[in-house]
């Protein structure tokens, strides 16, 4: 596969929460979930997603799956003498890991990462939306609070509270973070490679002018990584974010998030 990639963070002067690695035959990104509260952990978000990014990449003779919850461990065993990693908020990411192996592209999706095939078939999305029907009236009370307004921060810490009471637990969604028996409840798939005419895998902040602005279609955004690449992807979700900063016209908890986009051919 050819792959074209781009990740920013979501503001200047902060870290990238996001990470995107590419292997021989594996693509993987991550889109670590913001800490708001307390995590039980010394390193951080920023941390986690780079040792699990690698971990799954350093795996990569095992199958997406297999290699995404050997890594969980992995990175486990890494700060487990240090770390409460039984605490509710410690550092996790949603997960795409994409692999081309034996004529096929096989892949693994936990949470809200998006996975983009074009197919002799048309169009398919790849995501796991359960996060976002956590706590529905504290994401919508946060939402749509204007991000200029006091309250956002509170507003946001209620919704955050709630959604780790939901994390790994029946009945609310799943994350990669300590436990590697999270990745039974990932979305997983393969597509031969002769199906195949171009992927796109995307955080969330990367997939905004089509899911969350409604700006484009996943077919235009397609179009856009095949002419002018991730890139510009992120440049023209910028710009749509800058012109609504405080968040009225598309209610949302960032005005600006954390943006990663890699772009697959088969070659």
């Amino acid at each position: 596969m050819l792959a074209r990639v781009a990740s920013e963070a979501g503001a200047v002067g902060i870290e990238n929460e996001d990470y995107a690695a590419v292997g021989a035959d594996m693509v993987v990104v991550l889109d670590g979930l913001t800490a708001r509260t307390e995590t039980g952990c010394i390193h951080g978000v920023n941390w986690y997603v780079g040792q699990l990014a690698n971990a799954i990449i350093n795996r990569a003779g095992l199958g997406p799956r297999e290699a995404l919850a050997a890594a969980i461990k992995d990175t486990a065993d890494q700060h487990h003498d240090t770390c409460d990693l039984t605490h509710p908020g410690t550092p996790a990411a949603a997960v795409v890991v994409a692999q081309v192996t034996a004529g096929e592209l096989r892949y693994v999706v936990l949470c809200d990462a998006t996975l983009v095939l074009d197919t002799t078939a048309g169009i398919t999305v790849v995501t796991d939306s359960r996060i976002e029907q956590t706590a529905p009236d504290k994401r919508a009370a946060a939402n749509a609070t204007p991000m200029d307004s006091p309250e956002k921060s509170h507003a946001l810490i209620r919704m955050k509270q709630a959604e780790l009471e939901a994390r790994n637990a029946p009945g609310g969604y799943w994350v990669a973070s300590s436990d590697p028996a999270v990745v039974s409840h990932a979305i997983t798939g393969a597509i031969p490679l002769a199906d195949l005419h171009q992927a796109a895998v995307l955080t969330d902040g990367a997939a905004r002018l089509v899911d969350a602005f409604g700006l484009l279609s996943w077919t235009e955004l397609l179009d856009l990584l095949s002419t002018e690449g991730p890139a510009e992807l992120l440049r023209r979700t910028r710009a749509a974010e800058e012109r609504d900063p405080a968040g009225i016209r598309w209610p949302r908890n960032k005005k600006s998030d954390d943006a990663t986009a890699v772009y697959l051919v088969p070659t």
